[in-house]
């Protein structure tokens, strides 16, 4: 399984900071826990999933002064903790 993010920033219509995430490398099992477990929009293109996530500015990992001073870093920070918690709703029973 791999995830990458493919688009952040701020959403006009939900009045909301947003990241999408593109996972693949997923098998069809995979695919239909991942549909039945995650909560947030998700859009299935082939074999590979999309998974959106909305956040108050507040919460926006990518939103710090930090962030936009090393904004790689932070991407593939959330993309392991991205990764870390598919792998946990995988697992699960």
């Amino acid at each position: 399984m791999k995830v990458k993010i493919v688009d952040y920033g701020y959403s006009k219509d939900f009045g909301k900071y947003y990241i999408t995430y593109q996972i693949k490398e997923l098998d069809t099992d995979q695919l239909a826990k991942l549909q039945l477990r995650l909560e947030d929009p998700l859009l299935l293109k082939r074999d590979q999933l999309y998974l959106t996530t909305h956040f108050e500015a507040e919460f926006y990992p990518l939103g710090s002064p930090e962030a936009k001073k090393k904004m790689e870093d932070y991407i593939s920070r959330e993309e392991i903790e991205m990764t870390a918690y598919i792998l946990e709703l995988l697992d699960s029973n």
